[in-house]
């Protein structure tokens, strides 16, 4: 199997309602990036972070259904999914009729390979300065964020391959397929009142914070990570 890399730029968050606009993806050393004009307008708020207006794709064709979402669809079927946050990357394809079996998601990887949780922040561009990526590429745009992400997954591979104690690529990747398939226990608030405490501490010192918090992911209901953490320091499941 070849790894896939992708990032995707979207009209908006919303999992349920918003759609792409740009598609990045590279396998070996082909790159692919191209504009599709979604089914949603592109919100102000994703225009001022991408820079791709809703002028600029008017007259550019559907993803669903157009020669690179053919193209993108038989290689997901045989290889290995990488992007950041790829809950999100995964949910926009599957918006469009596409399926991704087999994937790595390099944001849970980041946080299971920081076991000390020296990192205070996981976004992409954060990694790429945090890991020393050293890059000229524009960032928030697809084949930047690609390019970027490709050389975080390459140390993220070196901290595993330390981790596991092994040089066998495919027991390597096992374990990431493994890592990227179930939910994050995050163990330090990098946001709010609690910020930079463990979220182990606050069940024990705050545990009304914590079930009001997760009542909200729930109500949210697309933050499997937190939910899952969340529910795990209040005791209501084990660790997976």
């Amino acid at each position: 199997m070849e790894l896939i890399f992708l990032d995707t730029e979207t009209t908006g968050n919303d999992l349920e309602k918003d759609r792409l606009c740009q598609i990045c993806y590279k396998i070996k050393d082909k790159i692919v990036t191209k504009n599709f004009k979604p089914t949603v307008p592109i919100s102000i708020k994703a225009m001022s972070v991408t820079n791709i207006t809703n002028k600029m794709v008017e007259n550019e064709e559907f993803f669903a259904g157009s020669q690179t979402c053919k193209d993108l669809g038989k290689l997901l079927k045989n290889n290995i999914l990488v992007a950041h946050n790829a809950k999100f990357d995964i949910a926009m394809l599957e918006s469009e009729g596409l399926k991704t079996p087999n994937y790595i998601c390099t944001l849970r990887l980041a946080r299971y390979l920081d076991e000390q949780q020296e990192i205070p922040e996981y976004n992409l561009q954060f990694l790429r300065y945090y890991y020393g990526v050293d890059l000229e590429v524009i960032a928030h745009s697809a084949e930047g964020d690609v390019l970027v992400l490709e050389e975080v997954f390459q140390h993220l591979y070196k901290l595993a391959q330390e981790k596991s104690k092994t040089d066998n690529h495919d027991e390597i990747i096992k374990g990431m397929l493994k890592v990227s398939s179930r939910p994050s226990l995050i163990k330090k608030f990098t946001f709010g009142k609690h910020i930079g405490c463990f979220v182990e501490e606050i069940a024990k010192e705050d545990k009304r914070y914590l079930e009001w918090f997760l009542k909200t992911k729930l109500e949210e209901g697309t933050d499997e990570d937190w939910i899952y953490t969340l529910k795990y320091y209040l005791g209501q499941l084990q660790l997976c």
